[in-house]
């Protein structure tokens, strides 16, 4: 009797393989297992990537229950190391800094740890289900037709899900919903809310190109290999979350993962901005999704 071998589900948006685990699509022997996933090579056409036999597919909902964990685990403890009393964080000056211009050492310590969890929920869930546990990464990856629209939408329900449960267990953890998080505060006040999406979408964006760059760019496998790039996009995360937290008085940050913001709403409640977290990052990913479908990575021999 055969040794097991390892289960490989191949997915052209896994995030931080490059590309590595993709099926050929001009091979004749896969045709049946692209006609049950269309995602497992790049480059589907709109009728493939439209379709919505992917709903009856077994697996995406397996691989969205991995998506609802990784989410919930990611969630829980990336908001738990930002995590500031409210009454403190409304405070320009207050003692918690959320909001001074000069006070990076939070974010910094925020950021370092974001970018270890992040790294190593990549390799311990990409095998399965790609690693999104982020609907930015899940939008910008169906624009730039990687991942089919029912793969899409089970992975963003899953995602918000996931992200759901850990707002339940961080209000239940912390003993209050007076708190709030880096990435998910905004003071009106001070940063009227069409500023504040202008910098969700530019760090969003800038989260999609960099993350795409290092994790999703089938030319880099031969530099990075499929092992370094987790590590490089966890690096991403922490130098964008980072970059984006101290400088301007009453905006703690970019949220770049609706998810996150979500589980830190359900815990406290749902400001008058929270949609800025879900439109940004859409926007974000058609805008890439122009670019990527413009100047693609790959190129179909002729």
């Amino acid at each position: 009797m055969p040794p097991p071998r390892p289960e490989i589900h191949p997915f052209a948006g896994r995030i931080g393989g490059n590309q590595e685990l993709v099926l050929d699509r001009d091979d004749p022997n896969n045709a049946d297992k692209l006609d049950k996933a269309p995602d497992a090579a790049p480059q589907m056409t709109a009728q493939e990537g439209l379709s919505l036999q992917g709903f009856l597919n077994l697996d995406y909902w397996r691989f969205g229950l991995v998506e609802c964990i990784g989410t919930m685990l990611d969630v829980f403890v990336t908001v738990w190391l930002a995590i500031r009393p409210n009454s403190a964080s409304v405070t320009p000056t207050g003692p918690s800094g959320v909001y001074g211009t000069t006070n990076f050492l939070g974010p910094i310590f925020g950021g370092l740890g974001s970018w270890i969890f992040l790294t190593l929920f990549i390799f311990t869930f990409s095998n399965v289900s790609g690693s999104h546990l982020n609907p930015t990464i899940t939008f910008a990856t169906f624009f730039a037709r990687l991942i089919s629209l029912p793969r899409m939408v089970i992975y963003i329900f899953s995602q918000t899900a996931g992200g759901t449960l850990a707002g339940l267990m961080l209000r239940a953890a912390y003993g209050t919903r007076d708190f709030t998080a880096g990435g998910c505060s905004v003071d009106t006040s001070l940063v009227p809310v069409d500023e504040a999406f202008l910098l969700e979408f530019i760090y969003c964006l800038v989260l999609i190109f960099l993350s795409f760059g290092v994790g999703l760019d089938p030319r880099q496998g031969a530099i990075y290999g499929p092992a370094l790039s987790p590590f490089l996009v966890g690096m991403v995360v922490f130098v964008v979350t980072w970059g984006s937290a101290f400088t301007r008085i009453g905006y703690a940050g970019a949220s770049i993962n609706p998810a996150r913001c979500f589980g830190v709403y359900v815990a406290t409640s749902f400001p008058s901005y929270h949609w800025i977290h879900w439109v940004g990052p859409v926007v974000a990913s058609i805008g890439h999704g122009i670019v990527y479908y413009v100047v693609p990575p790959w190129k179909r021999p002729d």
